[in-house]
């Protein structure tokens, strides 16, 4: 068997993959692109495996144990993206960013940013 096929193979899902995770904004895409990666990277394990002709066949254990992590890993991430999609309303990528930040933080930042000087009440407060 020509080892080139399959590398092909899985270089080109590995890049898929990858853009999708890259360019997506929906959290269930990204999950699907992230399995479409580690499907490239299973490929290339039983394909390398198969080449070697290895006794062991450490390639294709190797694969079981990547599809259990990849089950455990898509099981959390879609109890994760639920449990947003419940409190926001939607799963993009983007908003998940105003989950870490309070609605204050932004106006915050950006009086710092500029260089102005805080409000008198907030001089106030600072000093107390």
């Amino acid at each position: 068997m020509h080892l080139a096929y399959p590398a092909v193979l899985a270089a080109l899902l590995f890049c898929v993959g990858l853009y999708g995770v890259l360019a997506r904004r929906n959290a269930i895409l990204v999950l699907m692109s992230v399995e479409l990666m580690l499907n490239a990277v299973n490929l290339n394990l039983v394909a390398f495996d198969v080449w070697l002709r290895d006794a062991l066949h450490s390639g294709q254990a190797l694969t079981l144990f990547t599809i259990a992590i990849a089950a455990a890993e898509i099981g959390i991430g879609l109890a994760i993206v639920l449990a947003v999609y419940r409190n926001r309303g939607s799963a993009a990528v983007d908003e998940l960013r105003d989950t870490a930040e309070g609605p204050d933080d932004d106006a915050e930042d950006a009086e710092e940013a500029v260089g102005e000087e805080p409000a008198p009440a907030q001089k106030a407060e600072a000093t107390a």
